[in-house]
């Protein structure tokens, strides 16, 4: 990179843990304030009381939970990686990102309706072909529409890969913003993305506050109110003084629309100016002054943990939030993610703008523990004589997830990270339900590494295992290899996940046992899996291999004739499964079509708009395709005799750069892609305007 020869000097020595602390910051404000979210600071005050801590207990709701702040966040910043990583990234190119991603009504977005929802708004304005900026602007939105708060909450990731840069982090925020917003909006998220930029470099929150306004115009309705907060500020020392001066001369009442940025923004500078420094505090004010609390706390819980990295948050946050996060868009194989691989995700593109290789802990496996306090979304199984943390190992030399047991001799304990949908998610309210594929699959290879501490004094078994969904929608364990473990010795596993006749894959872990009562420590260093699965969806026990499929489609059922009947009113819809991380494989499917345009099977789907496809076509053809965001190109075509409501068979293969298809057994097609940009990803069942029916699909 030439165009910013210094900014290699911006990437500290703790950029991994400063921007683990951002996004650890952006999950525990949004999880804290989303169980009163547009609540009044009247009826918090009335109902909850100061807002000190976790309400969600008290609301009956699960604390960790789909959020459009949180999903559109770290969703929206794949248009780096996904284009190279550019440094000249344009608004047109993070559109198609929403474009690929996003779900009409399903996913990632508030689906308030054209005209009152932002982000809908400009959803369908791409759709219809109106690229940004002008997809979010003013002149064809309307200022009401343009200036609510979306662009501020989606913020953080384009500061995060600009650490010290608030240039570089205000325009990338400039460009990001005007997808969907235009006006004080853009200002806000400008201002907010340049205050987080340079705390990875600056500790005084009041000279963060002058670097934000100097990237925004001097006339602009933000720097008035911020301006106004610090004359309150000077001259009154209680918060709660201060709030009620912002809301009789900015809130909500002075605003048209849903959710206007500036009462907002007001919120979130007010408790920069009170909180002293202290995430909790700062956290306490934003959530007891109401409105957007979600969206605000989690702005404001970023910026602390990026400043002041982990030590300047409790545990009382991290632990119960244990990383984990879920992101429900059209990549259906990353929703079931958690903090450290989020962090990873955004350093690799704040590197590689910095023109800096990537960092690969423990060899680029998925499960690594390398950051401090992390556990990557494990939990004990509900008992009080195991628990989990994270520490150094000597052994390794590097952090491991350390597991302390007391063991009565009679019945073993487990811990475990979820591979799909949890349970307790199942039913999860909100505005669309939690949309996930699984990550891991039968046929792949699962490695992992333990170690039992040298201070145990009996011999441990530990046992792989994982859970799937089976009857009534129950887990179901199933055993892998197990083994002796002798102190301060270590094991190395390595399992293939076995046919498990198409049941979901839920959780994966380690049991332990010991045939006498005893108590140490083992330390689990890695978990990982790799390969393409071997596996055949088709009716499972239970109903939950329904949802291993992302609903890309108009409507989903199964008949008594076929598992999969798919239909999509208008345009090309997808009912996609798998993963990012497969790469050469053979999908295979025997389909019916009845009336639609086109019908087939994809292979390497990344999104709704990324993917290859074996198509049978309207006019008695067969057509393969690569779809890539807004090229659509024809790789080969031949004559076909398919038929309505006659089944036939296809089969795709993608092995490197190149690309085979079968139809009813038969060679159609052998080609190469000079161009090959789809590596990997998961596959699909695909239609376009009309209905298809499709048997068991095979992955081989």
């Amino acid at each position: 990179m030439t165009d910013h020869p210094t900014l290699k000097s911006h990437i500290p020595a703790d950029y991994a843990e400063r921007v683990y602390a951002g996004v650890l910051g952006k999950l525990i404000g949004v999880y804290l304030g989303r169980p009163f979210e547009q609540w009044s600071h009247e009826r918090i005050m009335a109902e909850l009381g100061e807002i000190t801590g976790y309400v969600n207990e008290k609301r009956g709701v699960p604390l960790i939970v789909t959020d459009d702040d949180i999903t559109g966040t770290f969703t929206f910043l794949r248009a780096l990686p996904d284009h190279g990583n550019l440094r000249d990234l344009t608004p047109s190119q993070i559109d198609r990102t929403w474009l690929n991603y996003i779900i009409e009504n399903k996913s990632i977005l508030w689906w308030g309706g054209f005209g009152y929802s932002t982000e809908h708004t400009a959803y369908l304005r791409l759709k219809s072909g109106i690229e940004a900026p002008e997809s979010g602007s003013s002149a064809l939105n309307g200022t009401t529409v343009a200036e609510q708060i979306g662009a501020q909450i989606f913020i953080d990731g384009w500061a995060m890969v600009a650490p010290g840069d608030p240039a570089f982090a205000a325009d990338l925020a400039r460009r990001a913003g005007s997808v969907s917003h235009d006006g004080e909006a853009v200002y806000a998220a400008q201002l907010w993305a340049a205050m987080e930029a340079a705390a990875f470099i600056e500790a005084d929150l009041t000279k963060l506050i002058d670097v934000g306004l100097s990237y925004i115009p001097q006339d602009c309705l933000v720097r008035r109110l911020i301006n106004d907060l610090r004359e309150w500020r000077a001259v009154e020392p209680d918060w709660r003084e201060a709030r009620r001066r912002l809301a009789a001369k900015y809130g909500y009442d002075k605003f048209p629309g849903a959710c206007h940025v500036i009462p907002n923004r007001g919120v979130m500078i007010l408790g920069l100016l009170y909180c002293e420094d202290d995430f909790s505090k700062a956290l306490s004010i934003v959530n007891t002054c109401g409105w957007d609390t979600d969206c605000n706390s989690g702005n404001v819980g970023c910026l602390l943990g990026i400043k002041n990295g982990l030590a300047g948050i409790e545990a009382r946050w991290r632990d119960p939030v244990a990383d984990r996060l879920y992101m429900p868009t059209a990549d259906g194989g990353r929703v079931i993610t958690d903090a450290v691989q989020e962090t990873y995700h955004i350093i690799a593109s704040g590197r590689a703008l910095a023109d800096l290789p990537p960092e690969h802990p423990k060899n680029d496996v998925r499960f690594h523990f390398s950051l401090r306090g992390s556990v990557q979304g494990f939990q004990v199984e509900s008992s009080s004589a195991f628990h989990i943390q994270n520490t150094f190992n000597e052994v390794t030399q590097s952090r491991c997830l350390t597991l302390h047991y007391v063991l009565d001799g009679k019945y073993p304990v487990r811990c475990h990270t979820a591979t799909f949908i949890p349970p307790d998610a199942l039913s999860m309210s909100g505005s669309y339900a939690l949309m996930a594929s699984p990550t891991l699959y039968s046929g792949q290879s699962v490695r992992a590494r333990v170690i039992a501490a040298e201070t145990n004094t009996t011999p441990l078994t530990c046992n792989l295992y994982i859970s799937t969904y089976a009857e009534r929608d129950h887990l179901f364990q199933t055993m892998g290899p197990a083994a002796e473990l002798t102190p301060g010795i270590e094991h190395i596993f390595n399992w293939i996940i076995p046919d498990l006749g198409g049941a979901t894959i839920a959780q994966i872990g380690l049991e332990l046992s010991a045939s006498q009562p005893t108590e140490g420590t083992l330390y689990l260093d890695y978990l990982d899996w790799t390969g393409s699965p071997h596996v055949t969806f088709d009716r499972a026990p239970g109903t939950l291999w329904k949802r291993a499929w992302i609903e890309g489609v108009s409507r989903v059922r199964d008949t008594e004739q076929s598992p999969f009947h798919i239909v999509q009113n208008e345009g090309t819809g997808l009912l996609i499964t798998g993963t990012r991380e497969w790469q050469d494989y053979n999908v295979a499917a025997t389909l019916t079509p009845h009336l639609c345009s086109a019908a087939g099977i994809a292979a390497r789907v990344q999104g709704m708009t990324r993917y290859y496809a074996l198509l049978l076509v309207s006019g008695g053809k067969i057509r393969l395709v690569k779809a890539f965001e807004d090229v659509y190109q024809t790789l080969a075509e031949a004559p076909c005799e398919w038929r309505f409501e006659q089944p036939i068979s296809l089969s795709l293969q993608v092995e490197g750069n190149t690309l085979r298809a079968w139809v009813d057994d038969q060679v159609a097609f052998t080609v190469t892609d000079t161009n090959a940009t789809l590596e990997n990803g998961g596959i699909a069942l695909v239609v376009e305007q009309g209905c298809l029916e499709a048997g068991a699909v095979i992955v081989s």
